[in-house]
């Protein structure tokens, strides 16, 4: 069912270190090549941003807002998505607004 490929903990690391970041006020983006062709995405929500619960449906929100817009995204990209404690009670529209904000300052989206 899952056709989102995932970002293991030393690709994580790797990507802190080396990528190019962005922010804005409810998410933080790290990107870098993949020298693979293909696409990763990795999510944190961190316990500040809230309870099991609304970590997860965070996480789902980013994942969803991911899923629907990466025919716009280049191929070959590790993107890290990172969620802020502000993010905690938006809901899908801002959650995706915000993304999408992220791929354009990074210039990662083809059309966004």
């Amino acid at each position: 069912m899952r056709n989102i490929d995932s970002l293991k903990n030393s690709e994580f690391q790797y990507i802190y270190k080396n990528g190019k970041s962005y922010a804005n006020k409810y998410l933080v983006m790290y990107v870098m090549d993949n020298p693979d062709g293909k696409s990763k995405l990795g999510i944190s929500v961190s316990k500040k941003v809230g309870n099991s619960v609304i970590r997860h449906r965070v996480t789902r929100l980013i994942r969803e807002s991911y899923r629907l817009n990466r025919h716009m995204f280049n191929s070959g990209l590790n993107i890290i998505v990172i969620a802020r404690a502000t993010a905690k009670d938006k809901g899908f529209a801002e959650i995706e607004s915000a993304f999408l904000h992220l791929t354009r300052m990074h210039k990662i989206a083809t059309n966004a």
